[in-house]
């Protein structure tokens, strides 16, 4: 069988939302599979978008927001703050 691939983020953004997400699901206690019946998405959904390989829709943010117990508007804010303060967002130096 061969090596699995890790496939990288779609984008920093994607990326910076998927770190909001989990540490918004770890803050709660939710296991991946958990958090996946609470918002009633496929749980290799939630580790994509996790992992900033998914790309979510509209619905799906929904979704994810109340299960969250928060809005879409502050996960995104969440993610644009992780994004700015982190090196997701920032050209490579050297």
């Amino acid at each position: 069988m061969p090596p699995r691939r890790r496939q990288p983020p779609r984008s920093p953004e994607h990326a910076a939302l998927g770190e909001a997400i989990r540490r918004a699901r770890v803050a709660l206690g939710y296991s991946q599979e958990d958090f996946a019946g609470a918002a009633d998405i496929h749980i290799t959904l939630i580790g994509g978008l996790e992992r900033g390989v998914s790309n979510p829709n509209y619905t799906t943010l929904l979704r994810l927001s109340k299960a969250l117990g928060t809005t879409p508007g502050a996960l995104l804010t969440a993610a644009d703050k992780l994004a700015a303060g982190s090196s997701l967002s920032r050209p490579p130096s050297g």
